[in-house]
């Protein structure tokens, strides 16, 4: 009994979301952490032993037993094509240009190791050590493959090496010249670079002393026990650092944007508006559908209550909500709604407050805001009473107690308050004749309750001679008013009141509830009971996915199955006596009637999805996901195209010409799918782990295959995207593949992986790995998705862990980012946003992590995809001012062409005493006390 089981563990499921949620959490945060220092170890020893390769030739030692100055080295060859603001090397003044070099100025010459020690305490026999920098990521130069590929076999870790420093080996800045400071930022740069130390043994690989590059900035590290000295020569507006979980992580400046620091970051012009909710809840929750006097289908998702036009084909949506919604109910007067959410987490995992929402359908407006700091973890079940005209709402919240509450709704006052049951409670209802009596029912229980002067009274009702059910999972009225429920047997049981059975209860014992009638209804559980105009009774069963119309009676009049792709039948709305609204456990809406059938008016995922991607050319997309399901939809009627069942997709690619996708497998698998015919023309497997991306080259003669393996495969494709041969494959990430775009010529890659790494790669060179990062700060891209960049580094909060930001698609037109995060936010940026904290436009509704989003070919609409809460969001995008991007990069460009000043970052420290520091300064040092 497939279902029954399955809906018996969603709902006990639901007792314990805190426990489950904070577990999941905790072993997500460890796996991240064993990834991160996993990989930070390996691409540490890679770049230890590369450097260590690369500063062998670079330590000259004089015969005097000092170490040559940086000055005195001899720069490696550059190729023409590049200029000074794209050279990795360092470059100090005068060096390398065929200019003099700068005599060190008298006065910077006399400082020695004793003035930064202890009063009284001799530098003999202290031994220095040298450490990599942490942060200081070099470019190496490129290799050829074979030096390369042995160095990956000695990749280890490097030994420091210690040796004896004399008092006068050591001579820097001198502390006078710091304090007046009188120095010029050339004089003080060439000090910097006539550093020199003794010791003529010392090993010209292994010194300890030695150069760190990054882009353009040379950096001087000597370690000695609780003593040492750091100073680094850096140009400004050349490369920017951002940390996330610790992890320095360099971005380079492109070449057109000379001021840095005068790049203004604003909210985009540009807006979201909410166009469509594709999918219904129907796989978890029940009495969730009602069919409204204006014509629409009222129901939920994710944190959205949608309104459907049936006929009209149209959508609104109330979206005051914060988390997901949960229930449902329609007020006597068929136009106010009250509905019910989850309490939820905010983004530091602190508890929401559920609420019990009421508000009027016709405006969107909300009545009353009910419950806030009442109910915990949730709210289950909602009803109106009705002999009241609709005065009071019954609540029961996800609490272990169930707590079952009375609230005016006028007033939004708390009546009265009882604890229900430890066990899971699936429905209640107040007796439409009298307002006291209200019933509850759920696991092995049907509870009738008795309200008098605030006060609750319960009755449980007797199954006598009857098998008990584990469930029982709905109830309603009949115009008798006996009760009548359906249970997980396949019963509908018929209670009424009776005499109270003295020889089993005792004497003065009170009347009580028991079963008059058992009818036998379904195979499997009976899910949903709807009464109709006249006495007559709907059913809807679980594992025979059939509706029964049954009479006053009780007596079967007519029934049909619904079909096996829309699941069982989770619950059913009356439209006006003529057709029926059927809400599935494969979250569908259907319509139709007993003769004619149903068809599906509603349809979505019913797992977590992943994969997203829009056509080139058409409004239509895709989407995949845990639930095995690939589904092409349409934009602009709002329906679902088709559907096929392949294995779990997790992302996919639309092929420049548009006929055809491919598809990326959770099995390393991939496959190619014909828009038109739905059939496989091509599929292969590269590795046996998840693929994560798929993406082709703008001119569609590439597709790049990232997978969690590591690597990125490479394939040419022909015959109009219906041939694959594998060209290549990039090998060089130490974690799996995130994201990666190709460049507008579809020569080169730009990919991210899960250890926050950036790295740059040339197709057509052969799949080689651009070691040189700062040479692609110009590059421009056709796409971008990488949420690691330089143009979207302002995208991320301060305080970041790495996993918050899920996917980012820039729109066709250049001006706009949208990113998806892990706090069921969507977010609108402007682009480029290359500044930390950068502003945005904020959109909820969704209940769960936002997996992906992409924009249509014309940028009209942005989609969103959920995880959890199985949604896709259609978002119509407004506003927007044509070539606005490209005005705030002019804006901040500078015309000048000469070089920036250099600025001079040194630093001085000393255990156990308290000196003066020097740390940043544009062309001069500034002292700080420690």
């Amino acid at each position: 009994m497939v279902l029954f089981l399955d809906d018996a563990s969603a709902d006990s499921s639901a007792e314990f979301p805190d426990r489950a949620s904070m577990m999941e959490v905790r072993l997500q945060a460890q796996e991240d952490e064993i990834t991160l220092l996993k990989s930070s170890l390996a691409d540490a020893l890679r770049r230890i032993h590369l450097h260590d390769h690369q500063m062998s030739d670079s330590i000259v030692t004089n015969t005097n037993g000092h170490i040559g100055s940086l000055t005195s080295m001899e720069p490696r060859t550059k190729p023409a094509t590049l200029d000074r603001s794209t050279q990795t090397e360092s470059t100090l003044i005068g060096q390398g240009s065929g200019q003099d070099r700068v005599p060190l100025p008298r006065r910077v010459q006399s400082l020695h190791l004793e003035d930064a020690l202890l009063s009284g305490q001799s530098v003999q026999g202290i031994r220095a050590k040298l450490y990599r920098i942490p942060g200081m990521e070099e470019e190496e130069q490129e290799e050829d493959e074979e030096g390369r590929g042995e160095q990956e076999k000695d990749l280890g870790w490097t030994p420091s090496v210690e040796e004896p420093i004399q008092p006068t080996t050591i001579r820097s800045l001198q502390k006078e010249d710091f304090q007046d400071r009188s120095c010029s930022p050339e004089e003080t740069c060439a000090a910097l670079a006539s550093v020199r130390t003794s010791d003529q043994n010392l090993s010209p690989r292994y010194g300890p002393l030695a150069r760190i590059q990054e882009g353009e900035k040379t950096a001087l590290w000597v370690i000695l026990p609780h003593h040492f000295f750091l100073c680094c020569v850096c140009f400004p507006e050349q490369s920017i650092k951002m940390f996330i979980r610790g992890r320095p992580i360099t971005m380079y400046i492109p070449s057109n944007i000379q001021n840095y620091e005068d790049l203004k970051m604003e909210p985009p012009s540009e807006r979201l508006q909410l166009d469509w909710v594709y999918g219904y809840r129907g796989r978890d929750c029940r009495a969730n559908l009602y069919f409204l006097p204006t014509g629409e289908a009222v129901y939920f998702i994710a944190c959205v209550v949608v309104l459907y036009h049936i006929n009209n084909c149209t959508q609104r949506h109330y979206r005051k909500h914060t988390d997901c919604v949960r229930c449902l109910t329609l007020h006597p007067d068929k136009v106010r709604v009250a509905s019910g959410q989850t309490a939820g987490v905010d983004k530091d995992g602190k508890p929401l407050q559920p609420c019990v929402h009421i508000w009027d359908s016709v405006t969107l407006v909300t009545l009353q805001q009910i419950g806030l700091g009442t109910f915990q973890r949730g709210v289950g079940s909602v009803a109106f009473s009705f002999a009241d005209s609709g005065a009071f709402l019954c609540v029961i919240d996800d609490s272990n107690e169930h707590m079952l509450s009375v609230w005016d709704c006028n007033k939004g006052t708390k009546h009265a308050e009882v604890k229900s049951t430890n066990e899971a409670v699936f429905a209640v209802e107040f007796n439409p004749i009298d307002s006291t009596n209200i019933i509850t029912c759920g696991k092995s229980h049907v509870y009738f309750w008795t309200l008098s002067a605030g006060q609750f009274t319960k009755k449980q009702g007797i199954f006598g001679k009857y098998k008990k059910p584990k469930f029982i999972q709905c109830f309603v009225f009949s115009l008798t008013g006996d009760v009548l429920t359906g249970d997980s047997e396949g019963n509908i049981l018929t209670w009424g009141k009776s005499a109270a059975d003295i020889k089993t209860l005792g004497k003065g014992a009170k009347e009580t509830f028991q079963i008059m009638r058992q009818t036998r209804a379904h195979e499997g559980s009976v899910f949903t009971l709807c009464t109709l105009q006249g006495g007559a009774l709907l059913s809807g069963g679980g594992k025979d996915r059939k509706i029964i119309r049954w009479s006053a009676d009780l007596a079967p009049e007519r029934e049909c199955e619904i079909p096996e792709k829309f699941g069982a039948v989770r619950t059913i709305a009356d439209m006006n006596g003529k057709e029926l609204l059927v809400g599935t456990t494969r979250n569908a809406i259907l319509r139709g009637t007993f003769s004619n059938g149903f068809v599906a008016i509603v349809q979505g995922h019913v797992d977590e999805m992943w994969g997203l991607a829009t056509h080139p050319s058409q409004n239509i997309f895709l989407t995949c996901g845990h639930d095995r399901q690939v589904c092409l939809w349409n934009t602009e009627e709002h329906k679902l195209d088709w559907c096929i069942i392949l294995e779990y997709g997790l992302c996919a690619g639309f092929c420049p010409n548009g006929s055809v996708v491919s598809v990326g497998l959770s099995s390393g698998r991939w496959v190619v799918l014909d828009l038109l015919t739905r059939e496989v023309v091509s599929e292969s497997i590269d590795g046996n782990e998840q693929l994560s991306v798929m993406r082709y080259s703008p001119d569609g003669s590439f597709l790049a295959v990232g997978s969690h393996d590591n690597f990125i495969y490479i394939y040419n494709v022909t015959e109009s995207g219906r041939r694959y041969i594998r060209f290549g494959k990039c090998n060089g990430h130490s974690s799996f593949i995130t994201h990666l775009d190709w460049s507008k010529d579809g020569k080169y890659i730009m990919s991210n992986s899960g250890d926050y790494e950036i790295l740059y790669w040339d197709i057509a060179a052969g799949c080689k790995l651009l070691r040189n990062r700062f040479e692609s700060k110009d590059r421009e891209w056709a796409s971008y998705t990488c949420v690691l960049g330089f143009h979207v580094m302002g995208v991320w909060l301060e305080g970041s862990d790495g996993t918050d930001i899920n996917a980012l698609c820039r729109s066709h037109s250049e001006r706009v980012v949208a990113v998806a995060d892990d706090f069921c936010k969507v977010h609108l940026f402007q682009y480029p946003c290359p500044k930390p904290k950068a502003p945005s436009h904020k959109y909820d509704g969704h209940g769960s992590h936002v997996t992906n989003v992409c924009f249509t070919h014309s940028d009209s609409h942005l989609l969103s995809i959920g995880g959890k809460d199985t949604c896709i969001f259609q978002w119509k995008v407004i506003g927007g001012e044509v070539g606005e991007s490209k005005e705030r990069l002019a804006s901040a460009s500078s015309t000048s062409t000469s070089s920036p000043e250099p600025e001079i970052c040194a630093v001085l420290y000393v255990d156990e005493m308290h000196i003066p520091q020097l740390c940043p300064g544009p062309g001069n040092l500034h002292l700080l006390e420690h």
